[in-house]
């Protein structure tokens, strides 16, 4: 499919983000960062102490649920916590997906209506971190549905400069493409799902962060450790890893990388999959991810539901290349702090699918970057550990 919007998708929310920093309408937290070495991958590493001054909303702050709500199945949890998603403002709304410059040229052109919207998320951390969202509200502990998968490989697309439509005399929109494509410009696409996925929304979303952006943050100089000596080139995604040699392919057809402490199952995509290839490929990854769950083979998984609510907590991530998930057992870990003789919580969500990590207490950023071996013990302990961890 097409998102069929006016310009291209990067340079849309490029434009929207900016405007949003300036106007307030998100807050936008500056990182530390440093590229950490564990078991032979390098990690980035963020530190952001703004997000540990976060308000959280009270009951007196929640603002009251608009009358015209079509949300009357949502759950208890659902009605106490406004939904971002429902009436988003404007400074965070980017389109409604698919594209219609009117409802009364869609129902002229006989197309449906929105499935999606795409937002800006209002706490980044990292510049032009959007999300696609459900038009109507749908659990996010449900098993994502053919439509979601479609959408999110059409923007993981997009982003790149593959769906402009370019004639032979539009030179522009030609620039616009060959720019795109000698920049590396590409997205990473994650969904959090479950209690103990990291998951802070009920409503549905998957959320995306720039490649480019990821990587465009300096280096920290704070640690002088030689794990963290690597240069910012010298971290990639994750999710990247699994296409490469060092990538186990097991009996099941799917990839797992060595050098991880969590179970996990990733599957290479071909260059334009079908919707029902994407779901299919999800579906097979979600199967595993329960089996593992369940601690029983691949050979038990027929019995797995394909729809409805999710049996597990979990963590999901895609590229233009690559699907990748991993069961989750807990959203926090403890980190042992040296210094203060204690131990610290970690919330991780699905990044950890991309290879990054965020702290927010100074005490986690000193002792992660002076003991770069204990991001193992964090990853396992939110996942299935390995045997080997």
């Amino acid at each position: 499919m097409r998102l069929g919007l006016p310009e291209p998708l990067s340079l849309l929310v490029r434009k929207r983000f900016t405007a949003a920093k300036e106007s307030g309408g998100l807050v936008f937290s500056a990182t530390q960062l440093a590229v950490l070495s564990a078991s032979g991958i390098q990690y980035q590493l963020r530190y952001c102490p703004a997000l540990a001054k976060k308000p959280n909303a009270t009951a007196k702050q929640l603002p009251q649920e608009p009358k015209h709500s079509n949300n009357n199945n949502a759950t208890n949890k659902h009605d106490k916590k406004p939904d971002p998603f429902e009436n988003p403002s404007e400074d965070l709304f980017i389109a409604d997906i698919p594209f219609h410059p009117s409802a009364s040229d869609r129902q002229q052109q006989g197309k449906r209506g929105p499935s999606h919207i795409l937002v800006l998320n209002k706490f980044p951390v990292i510049p032009n971190h959007f999300i696609l969202a459900t038009k109507s509200f749908r659990p996010q502990t449900d098993i994502l549905e053919k439509d979601d998968l479609e959408v999110t490989f059409a923007c993981l697309r997009e982003w790149r400069g593959e769906d402009l439509d370019i004639q032979d005399d539009d030179r522009e929109k030609r620039h616009q493409k060959g720019a795109a494509a000698s920049s590396g410009r590409r997205l990473f696409a994650f969904f959090n799902s479950g209690e103990e996925s990291g998951a802070s929304q009920p409503h549905r979303h998957l959320q995306f962060l720039p490649v480019e952006d990821m990587r465009g943050q300096e280096l920290s100089s704070s640690s002088s450790s030689s794990s963290s000596s690597f240069s910012a080139s010298s971290w990639v995604p994750l999710i990247d890893r699994v296409s490469t040699a060092e990538a186990i392919v097991s009996h099941s057809a799917f990839r797992e990388l060595p050098g991880l402490p969590f179970k996990h199952f990733a599957l290479l995509l071909p260059e334009d999959p079908s919707a029902e290839f994407l779901h299919n490929a999800y579906l097979s990854l979600y199967q595993a991810a329960v089996a593992a769950d369940a601690g029983t083979t691949s050979s038990n998984r027929e019995d797995v539901q394909t729809s409805g609510p999710a049996a597990i907590s979990y963590n999901f991530a895609m590229t233009e290349s690559a699907m990748m998930i991993c069961p989750r057992k807990s959203e926090t870990a403890q980190l042992q702090l040296q210094k203060e003789k204690s131990d610290s919580a970690i919330s991780l969500n699905g990044t950890i699918l991309a290879g990054t990590l965020m702290v927010k207490q100074e005490p986690e950023w000193d002792e992660l970057c002076s003991a770069p071996e204990k991001l193992d013990s964090l990853l396992a302990a939110v996942g299935i550990a390995t045997v080997s961890s």
